[in-house]
């Protein structure tokens, strides 16, 4: 997009939506960070249902630094790299290491990136009876331990961050005593929160379904709602876009969550297999839950969320997903900069049902914001087109070369 084509589509914007809101949304999109995941890099997300990688993954931390560093400098929106305590931190898969985790926070700060979530593993090898929910007392003490180093990790090397996700439940009606799971999940978050700093903040993930099918200890926004209140009030709610049913309304979750006043996050994704599967697109859901996010003041202000990508490359290119992914969300927190909320208000004090409907998807579906995300990357002295410029620079063609 030429200078002279984006000064006039903003004109076009402002005649529309007024000067004053298209420039708070080019300010905000400057302003928008997120996090994105070590493991969309690494040989992580491709073997899941095959075994095709697609060329050049990350065969270690270190690589996966670099190109999240490349995605941080093409974007300007990546500074903060999330890690999973036994892919990133760990030789063997079953005990992390606190010096590696040292060796990998130097390594990052070298890049330009800091660390940010802290994610235990609780799902390789030995979770096949559940992890912090576990019959077996052995299990839990395992994972118990892994986490609590998780927190000592994230107190001193990272954004101070625990972000927890248990893949515990049953298959079966009557394999498992359905109070025993909640009861021991609760026990270890409380044993748990005792060995782990105050400072840390927990984020407890859900997921409606996988791997129990019959029953999820953590399937909904109110599982994690009463693990995060048994842990202590320096925990809340992680939501996973897509870890729900197709029906479910996620920005309604969301306006519970800031009306309780219950600190949250979010694993950004698109929802097409109830998984996280897939990048984020500028389609109209994520629009409507920037919205709430940016009425409550939770994307850029002093009670900021813990803003997240989690995603998992099987087909596509991993920097091209990533990189769409950013450049997605930077489009959907534009439109909902948009919202002209004191006349929404109107409408709906009025009853005007449908002038109400028309003025929240003028903004939020109708309205092509490229010229304010582009805008933004130009006053920050970025490539107005990330993803042509990555395709351009020869790292794709060098990473496949040399990662063979």
């Amino acid at each position: 997009m030429s200078s002279y084509n984006l000064n006039d589509s903003l004109k076009n914007l402002q005649n529309e939506f007024g000067a004053d809101k298209v420039e708070t949304a080019i300010k905000a999109v400057e302003k928008f960070q997120v996090e994105v995941p070590s493991w969309i890099f690494g040989p992580f997300g491709g073997g899941r249902f095959g075994d095709y990688m697609p060329p050049g993954f990350a065969r270690d931390i270190f690589e996966k630094l670099d190109d999240a560093a490349l995605v941080n400098e093409l974007t300007g929106a990546s500074a903060q790299i999330a890690t999973h305590t036994l892919w990133d931190f760990s030789e063997d898969g079953i005990d992390a290491i606190y010096d590696k985790a040292v060796e990998v926070k130097k390594a990052a700060e070298s890049r330009g990136l800091k660390l940010g979530s802290i994610n235990p593993t609780y799902f390789l090898k030995g979770s096949h009876t559940g992890s912090l929910s576990s019959y077996d007392d052995a299990v839990r003490e395992r994972y118990i331990k892994q986490t609590i180093l998780s927190g000592k990790i994230a107190e001193e090397l990272s954004n101070k961050l625990l972000s927890l996700w248990l893949p515990d439940g049953s298959n079966y009606p009557g394999q498992l005593e359905l109070t025993k799971l909640i009861d021991n999940t609760m026990d270890s978050l409380r044993a748990i929160a005792k060995k782990v700093s105050p400072s840390v903040r927990v984020l407890i993930e859900y997921k409606v379904f996988e791997p129990g099918t019959y029953s999820t200890v953590l399937a909904d926004w109110g599982s994690s709602l009463l693990m995060a209140q048994a842990y202590g009030p320096n925990a809340g709610v992680l939501i996973d876009m897509g870890h729900h049913y197709h029906s479910t309304n996620i920005e309604q979750i969301v306006a519970r969550l800031v009306t309780t006043k219950m600190h949250g996050g979010f694993h950004f994704n698109t929802r097409y297999a109830a998984d996280d599967d897939h990048s984020v697109e500028p389609n109209p859901e994520m629009a409507r839950i920037f919205n709430e996010l940016v009425k409550a003041d939770v994307v850029n202000g002093p009670n900021k969320w813990d803003l997240m990508i989690d995603q998992c490359s099987s087909r596509e290119n991993r920097m091209h997903a990533i990189i769409h992914s950013i450049d997605s969300l930077q489009i959907s927190l534009a439109k909902a900069m948009l919202v002209d909320q004191e006349k929404l208000l109107q409408y709906q004090a009025d009853d005007a049902i449908i002038l109400a409907n028309r003025l929240f998807n003028n903004a939020l579906i109708l309205a092509d914001v490229r010229p304010i995300v582009a805008m933004a990357r130009k006053n920050k002295n970025l490539p107005l087109d990330p993803i042509e410029t990555y395709v351009k620079s020869g790292y794709q063609e060098k990473i496949e070369k040399d990662r063979k």
